[in-house]
């Protein structure tokens, strides 16, 4: 079985960082989504991609995925640039203007 352990990023609802400091594991598909004939709805007869286990560290899931035999990948999270701004900047003469 097959897993990936991953950092979540921040949904586009959220402003700042809160549950994106742990870990998850989710199972990679064994078959692929594709749409019912009924509904039109995108199903996937594999149930596991449901799941998903939380973990307060990458060492954490990276041992449970051992313990349990399974093959992983680890996507580590980009780094993370602040750019400091000033909000006077806003109001500059010398900046380019659109």
């Amino acid at each position: 079985m097959k897993v990936r352990i991953y950092q979540p990023s921040k949904t586009a609802m959220q402003s700042g960082r809160a549950k994106t400091q742990s870990w998850q594991l989710e199972y990679e598909l064994e078959t692929p989504r594709r749409p019912e004939p009924l509904m039109g709805w995108i199903s996937s007869g594999d149930t596991l991609n449901q799941v998903k286990l939380r973990f307060d560290s990458k060492e954490d899931a990276i041992a449970f995925a051992e313990r349990k035999g399974w093959e992983y990948t680890v996507q580590d999270a980009p780094v993370r640039r602040v750019r400091p701004r000033n909000y006077a900047d806003n109001f500059r003469m010398d900046r380019p203007r659109f």
